[in-house]
């Protein structure tokens, strides 16, 4: 296989999310801690957890935890689901199964990088780019315009990572038909899904509009739980699902049996675990509110249609690099500036950086933010 590129984020990340005073930038939901989630489980699981066999287990996930995830889903069963270590497994994995040299896809931009370096690595890919001018919308004419005879993927990302962005429910849906009719699978990175502010803006799940389209989700974001390495993709092609179990084989085997229950309880209080995270955003907002409004000549300031993290403008002459540089060497302060979101595929904002709104507490980095921002005036 191709080389692939350094992972920006990451190498970002092993420099400072653990030495910095403020993790501002992040793209999970606060988490919770073992005996908080333990308290969620009924005796049977919490029993099973207690008396576990660390064994291995089965390469497709438990089969209770499937039962728990397909539940999620209007048409997807048990069998129709495959689970991983975390969601980047399952991308690299379900793309390395579904592309070869000489096909192609599309992929829509800004985007987690690996959505575009691990296809660019297996075939020629285009870009399609949300726009910021129009709230970052999606034009599906260009999808369109992108597809070739050989196109095999189009891959997208609502609520997206990093501009909070979602679409309407019928563009997605016709998303969705553009690529059945012409035999292209969809792959819809679905893992913020459950933390839209208004919920009338939750859209359909892919697995379940077509049978070709894979949906990938994880314990990570929206639950807040990225410490259980649990995501999962839904697919109704079954033959493809054995396809992902047997390239699964050369990577982790199988996932980590505590993560696998722990998970399942998650998930089982699902409901109840979303509530959470959707008041604590909705507690935060305001105070990032106030934080930009204060400094409007300075920012250009969104919240986002869901997830919980966001993709302010920086109107300083210095540039959004240098910027996010000082702050974080001067005030601890952690953000990631627009060359973590960078594309070989299309032009993406250079004056942009992400914030994350879903931590507890966010009124300490700001307060600090404040304090840098009011001194270099």
């Amino acid at each position: 296989m191709t080389r692939l590129p350094d992972f920006r984020l990451e190498t970002h990340f092993s420099r400072w999310e653990f030495t910095a005073r403020h993790h501002m930038t992040a793209s999970d939901v606060q988490t919770m801690t073992l005996g908080e989630l333990l308290a969620l489980a009924d005796e049977h699981d919490r029993a099973t957890f207690e008396n576990l066999p660390l064994g291995y287990t089965e390469t497709y996930g438990d089969p209770a935890l499937r039962e728990v995830i397909a539940q999620m889903y209007e048409r997807a069963d048990a069998a129709d689901v495959i689970c991983f270590a975390g969601a980047e497994e399952a991308l690299y994995l379900a793309m390395n199964v579904l592309l070869d040299a000489g096909d192609h896809a599309v992929v829509v931009t800004p985007n987690y990088q690996s959505a575009e370096t691990v296809p660019l690595a297996l075939c020629e890919v285009t870009g399609v780019a949300l726009d910021p001018n129009r709230d970052w919308a999606l034009d599906l004419d260009q999808i369109r315009a992108a597809i070739r005879p050989n196109t095999r993927v189009v891959s997208v990302n609502f609520p997206n990572n990093p501009t909070g962005k979602v679409i309407d429910a019928a563009d997605f849906t016709e998303l969705a038909r553009i690529c059945d009719e012409r035999g292209i699978h969809l792959f819809s990175d679905e893992v913020y899904r459950g933390l839209e502010r208004d919920p009338a803006r939750i859209l359909p799940q892919a697995a379940d509009l077509s049978e070709r389209a894979l949906s990938l989700n994880v314990t990570s974001k929206s639950l807040g739980l990225p410490g259980l390495r649990i995501g999962w993709i839904a697919c109704r092609d079954r033959a493809l699902l054995s396809r992902l179990e047997r390239a699964k084989h050369y990577t982790t085997i199988c996932n980590s049996a505590p993560s696998e229950v722990l998970a399942r309880i998650a998930l089982k209080s699902r409901a109840t675990i979303l509530d959470r995270n959707r008041a604590l955003i909705a507690r935060n907002l305001p105070f990032f509110d106030a934080f930009f409004a204060e400094f409007a000549d300075v920012f250009e300031w969104q919240a986002p249609d869901g997830g919980c993290v966001a993709f302010p403008r920086y109107l300083g002459p210095d540039g959004v690099e240098e910027f996010c540089t000082r702050l974080v060497e001067e005030a601890g302060v952690l953000l990631l500036p627009a060359s973590i979101y960078r594309s070989e595929l299309t032009p993406t904002p250079t004056d942009r950086f992400r914030i994350g709104i879903g931590r507890t507490d966010p009124e300490a980095g700001l307060a600090a933010f404040s304090q840098w921002m009011r001194a270099r005036r």
